[in-house]
């Protein structure tokens, strides 16, 4: 299912597709066939799939924490021990992250249900969105981005944007810039993380809804957006803690990113429900934090496969990802080497 959407989608042909003479006929060219040993599927246990993901999650934050300690330990540093026990206070008390450290933009769900709206003319939407410049200026940013721009052309005003992306992208488009305000990394130090987080985002975003079926895929799109809000709260938290570190000191221990892993999903439950989105929204964040088993909910299960093949992708842009690993990780989420190579090349333009 997954591989024959990924074709779909970036127009791979199957190398057969074509028929072409080669001097061979078809009586040979059928035992050749039989001959051929079929190419065995990689089969991963329970305990190998929770093992896989626990370690692509401890290396997807060495991607995120920019820093040039090449060695990590497993005893937790004063930094990481402190961060954790906000964590824990954070799971106890969401409310409180969700109204102080990390308020979603108000005007996300109203005008998301404006622009959902049918009956709401096209000049009169356009109106509504110029109303906020600086919103204008991250839609026209996204518009003409290598990912998504659709033309020689550079697209210079909502209108135009209207008209060349469509209703449904826009509204996506307007989501996605919306959300931004959510990852305000000030700390130059620490603005790797900001943009990397949010290119990851991003990636499941469109990895999700393009997964999804045309009713669920603005939803899909925004809970990929949404699904890793916990690290953004979590890392606030560590960039608070990092003023009152001993010098020298960096997130970099095994334990601290287990942890960071496991309860991360669990606080983007508990600020979604904070936040009161829709239960369709906080649903698939809850059932996702449950990191032992593979989902088998419509929507978590493509948020749990956009985020496996994002981090796959960004980590074997920097030559972080084994090749073992990569192929167990593909396995579980039923993705070819092959196809993962062509959806690489996609989601590297973001």
């Amino acid at each position: 299912m997954v591989i024959g959407f990924f074709k779909k989608l970036f127009n791979v042909r199957d190398r057969n597709e074509q028929a072409k003479f080669t001097g061979i006929s078809t009586a040979e060219k059928r035992q050749q066939t039989k001959s051929k040993a079929p190419v065995p599927a990689i089969e991963v246990t329970q305990h190998q799939a929770v093992e896989s993901q626990l370690d692509l999650s401890a290396l997807f934050y060495s991607l995120l924490f920019a820093n040039q300690q090449t060695t990590t330990t497993g005893i937790a540093n004063n930094l990481e021990r402190s961060v954790m026990h906000n964590i824990e206070l954070a799971l106890s008390s969401p409310q409180s992250i969700a109204e102080n450290i990390l308020k979603l933009p108000s005007k996300i769900l109203e005008l998301d249900k404006k622009l959902a709206d049918d009956s709401i003319e096209t000049q009169e939407l356009i109106q509504l969105i110029e109303q906020d410049p600086l919103l204008c200026v991250e839609v026209l940013k996204l518009c003409n981005s290598p990912a998504f721009k659709r033309a020689d052309n550079d697209v210079s005003s909502i209108q135009q944007a209207l008209v060349q992306v469509g209703r449904q992208q826009l509204r996506q488009f307007i989501t996605a810039s919306l959300a931004r305000e959510l990852i305000d990394i000030k700390p130059i130090y620490f603005r790797r993380f900001g943009a990397e987080i949010w290119r990851h985002s991003m990636q499941v975003a469109f990895l999700a809804s393009e997964l999804a079926s045309p009713e669920q895929r603005d939803s899909a799109f925004l809970v990929g957006l949404l699904h890793d809000v916990g690290k953004i709260a979590i890392f606030k938290m560590l960039v608070d803690a990092f003023y009152q570190a001993e010098p020298g000191e960096q997130p970099n221990s095994i334990l601290f990113k287990q942890v960071m892993t496991t309860k991360s999903l669990t606080l983007s439950a508990l600020l979604a429900r904070c936040w009161q989105l829709p239960l369709h929204f906080e649903t698939p964040l809850t059932l996702l934090a449950n990191t032992n088993i593979k989902p088998t909910d419509g929507m978590t299960l493509l948020i749990w496969k956009a985020n496996i093949i994002s981090e796959c992708s960004m980590l074997q842009q920097v030559d972080k990802l084994p090749q073992p690993a990569l192929a167990v990780l593909l396995a579980q989420v039923e993705c070819s080497e092959e196809d993962f190579i062509v959806l690489h090349q996609k989601l590297i333009q973001f």
